[in-house]
Parts: structure tokens; sequence; C-alpha cells
């Protein structure tokens, strides 16, 4: 459990980016968050139409789900993983444990997102970009994740199963791909009724 494994430096920067990334949309919708707890007509600068309104999102039950924002746990979150990436970089390398625990945490993490999405589409009815970007950081920072654990032996693949993982890594940017392909389908999907008024 404490043997060291190296990661490759694109590992390093994909976690630094996505980590900066996440950081910054959840900074931004902790700062609109307390503006809209001090003064309940104040309009975020991401509530442009009625479809992609930050503001909707924020005053939902969902965007509180442990009784505080969502957006704390993303500060959180996201300044651990970019923490991680600029010590990848810098030369650290990480025990199998620590990859376990991360594997967990961007499991919990996409899970999360993935939930707050329907939640978006499904209940709220309208669309939050700074919630989008932490959507679009989690996708690339689970799959790579998992995709590192995978190959270097911190999750224990069967010999059978060991060409599939060499597969997946080779095409590796489909998933992801993927993923961001059916996001784009279901949001045109369920509010085409609003796009098509815009044509």
């Amino acid at each position: 459990m404490t043997t060291p494994v190296q990661a490759g430096r694109r590992l390093g920067w994909l976690f630094l980016v996505t980590g900066l990334l996440g950081l910054y949309a959840s900074a931004v919708l902790t700062l609109d968050k307390i503006k809209l707890l001090e003064d309940p007509s104040y309009v975020p600068s991401c509530s442009i139409n009625p479809i992609i309104s930050c503001g909707s999102v924020m005053l939902s039950d969902q965007a509180s789900v442990f009784g505080f924002p969502n957006s704390l746990i993303g500060l959180a979150a996201f300044a651990v993983v970019a923490a991680v990436g600029a010590g990848i970089l810098a030369g650290a390398v990480y025990a199998r444990w620590f990859w376990l625990g991360l594997q967990l945490g961007t499991l919990f993490g996409i899970g999360f997102v993935t939930w707050l999405m329907t939640q978006t589409l499904y209940s709220i009815g309208a669309l939050c970009p700074y919630c989008m970007v932490v959507w679009a950081a989690m996708i690339p920072l689970f799959w790579y994740t998992t995709l590192h654990n995978l190959r270097s032996g911190v999750i224990r693949v069967p010999g059978a199963l060991r060409p599939v993982v060499r597969e997946a890594a080779r095409y590796h940017w489909t998933v992801p791909a993927l993923w961001y392909a059916v996001i784009a389908i279901l949001i045109l999907q369920r509010f085409w009724y609003y796009w098509q008024t815009l044509i």
C-alpha cells in the first residue's frame, strides 16, 4: 500500500489545469452565493436568460445538498487536485494508498456532478455556466485518474482484462469526447423548445 506510483507529466498538467478551472468556477459560485444571501435581488453575472441562469440554480435545494453551498466542496476538492498536479510536475511521487484515495474522491465527484446535472436538466430547468465548467473538469479528471490507476497497477486488473485497458489507453480521448457529446445532446434535447426560438 505504501509503494510509490510514478505519474507522467501529462497527468500532472491535467490535474493542475482541471483543478484550477474547477477552483475558479467554485470560487465564482461561492462569491455569487454570498452576494445573493446578502441581497436577494442580486443577479449573478451568469444569469443571462431564462435557461442560462445561475441564480435559479443557486436558489434551488440541490445547490446545498449537505446544508451548505456545494461550491464549498469544490473549493476544497479542486484545490487538492491542483496541488497534486503541481506536486507531480515538481517531481513528487505518491503512494498507492494516495492514488486509491484520489480514485474514491474522483468517483464521488463524478457521481455527484452527474446527479447535479440531471437535477439541473430535469428538475431545476436551468443551466449554470460555472457549474458546467465543473462538469467539464470532472470528466477528464475522473477518466484519466482511473486510466492511470488501471495502467500503473494501483487498481489490480485480471490478465484477461489487460488488453481492454491497453486499448482504452490507446484511444483514451474517446470516452471524454463521447461523454461531452452525450451531455451536449441532452442539453439540446431538454431545452430545444427555447433554442429553436433563437434560430
